[in-house]
């Protein structure tokens, strides 16, 4: 797109000479995007030599992302993440993604999360007892551990303890590198020997070594354990190509889930616990719900979910302040026009989930942690239909784990509270570090006291 074929280009903020808003949006986006959102409905910024649009309203969110969805694709982060992801269903499109979908979505059918809570409490359990009364932790760090054994167990029923540490790290140093896939002429960084792209090959070498030897072990014993790995290994395609997937195509679905199904949910009870600890009122009503569920220290199960309703508040409130997929971004691959403005084919288009949460036009007391606000029937349901919460995203493209993330959310909790009270160290700095998810810039140190 050329610049001067865009006539009446919605209000921006000053951008730098070299680079556009590049600059601006890397040292700190959800505060450049923040600002962007004061100008309007549509905003429009520059990265580098691409032109991109920022929209802050409900209804265009909902034009984005089911009315004309069809117009765009996925943004440039996600496509650069084809480098770490492959081709599996977060970076894939058109047919060949909904395929995909299709041939994942019985991994995440009502029964069979039903018989994965048994082991989202059994790990939630067991790191329950390993805390220890007046000792510090990094919460950060212990939430990536837990839900990375659990999604490795109830998705693959793979056993990742002895190496949840050098895979955890391995997937940390990925998503730390993510800004760096978008620099400019980032594809051809990534073949040089600096220290960056050695990182990331490194890492990449690590998860690849991990998944494969899991690929491996099921294809020797040809087990079918009625998992999401049984399904991808004995996955057809339905054109009648009856050769299954490679390994290839299994390791790219079988990452992307590991990675998606552990780091969003490890992030949403990161800053649940900090919110908490900050609210010690709220803390107090949500002990309060659990000693009447959950009496003499019982163990939550997915029964007790109906009944869990201050925590499944909780948790809610915490993924509108702190949405771990903080925004999102599409490519136009045709003209499209949004508030009379028109949006020309190749441009980029991005929404945030962190700056809707917050708009003050749709939500009372928006920066003020309120769980109550979800207490009423279908509260979160109508929040999604209105396009003013979307943690998950939304139409074709919305995140295929959300009920996996809802119930295993709510029961670490219930878990993990029902036990113990967390606080904050006095010394622990909070910053946002907005990479492909929402983390906490200098880690989670926080204590243990015993309820």
């Amino acid at each position: 797109m050329k610049a001067s074929a865009q006539q009446n280009l919605p209000p921006s903020v000053k951008p730098n000479w070299i680079g556009g808003h590049f600059g601006k949006f890397r040292r700190n986006p959800t505060g450049f995007l923040t600002e962007l959102s004061k100008l309007g409905d549509v905003a429009y910024f520059k990265m580098g030599g691409q032109h991109a649009y920022f929209l802050n309203h409900p209804d265009l969110v909902r034009d984005l992302l089911i009315v004309n969805a069809h117009k765009f694709v996925k943004g440039r982060a996600l496509q650069r993440a084809k480098s770490l992801l492959g081709e599996g269903l977060l970076t894939s499109e058109g047919e060949a993604h909904l395929r995909q979908r299709r041939m994942i979505q019985p991994a995440f059918h009502r029964e069979k999360i039903k018989s994965y809570a048994e082991a989202m409490t059994e790990f939630a359990a067991k790191m329950a007892n390993e805390w220890k009364d007046g000792e510090t932790r990094d919460i950060d760090k212990e939430m990536m551990r837990l839900t990375l054994q659990i999604v490795g167990k109830t998705l693959f029923s793979a056993n990742v303890k002895d190496e949840a540490d050098e895979v955890g790290a391995a997937l940390t140093t990925m998503i730390e590198m993510f800004n760096y896939l978008l620099l400019p002429f980032s594809e051809i960084l990534e073949k040089l020997p600096i220290p960056q792209a050695r990182r990331f090959n490194h890492a990449k070498e690590t998860l690849d070594s991990v998944i494969y030897g899991i690929i491996n072990e099921r294809r020797k014993s040809g087990e079918d354990k009625g998992d999401l790995l049984s399904m991808l290994l004995t996955a057809q395609d339905e054109e009648g190509d009856r050769r299954g997937m490679s390994d290839k195509q299994v390791r790219d679905e079988c990452l992307t889930l590991l990675l998606a199904g552990h780091e969003t949910t490890a992030n949403a009870l990161t800053w649940t616990f900090y919110l908490l600890s900050q609210n010690p009122e709220k803390e107090v009503k949500l002990h309060e719900e659990l000693d009447r569920v959950l009496p003499d220290g019982k163990i939550p199960s997915i029964e007790d979910l109906p009944n869990l309703k201050y925590a499944e508040s909780v948790l809610a409130e915490s993924m509108r302040l702190f949405p771990p997929a903080w925004a999102l971004g599409r490519l136009a691959v045709e003209e499209h026009e949004f508030n009379n403005y028109k949006i020309p084919k190749g441009a980029l288009v991005l929404v945030s989930m962190y700056v809707l949460h917050r708009d003050e036009r749709f939500w009372e007391d928006a920066e003020i942690f309120k769980p109550e606000r979800w207490l009423y029937e279908n509260a979160v349901k109508e929040a999604n239909q209105k396009f003013v919460y979307f943690p998950f995203g939304g139409g074709i493209r919305r995140c295929i784990g959300e009920s996996f993330a809802w119930t295993e959310g709510i029961l670490l909790l219930a878990a993990l509270t029902g036990k113990w009270k967390l606080r904050l160290l006095p010394e622990q700095r909070i910053e946002l570090n907005a990479l492909m998810t929402l983390r906490p810039r200098f880690g989670m140190k926080m204590k243990i006291e015993k309820r």
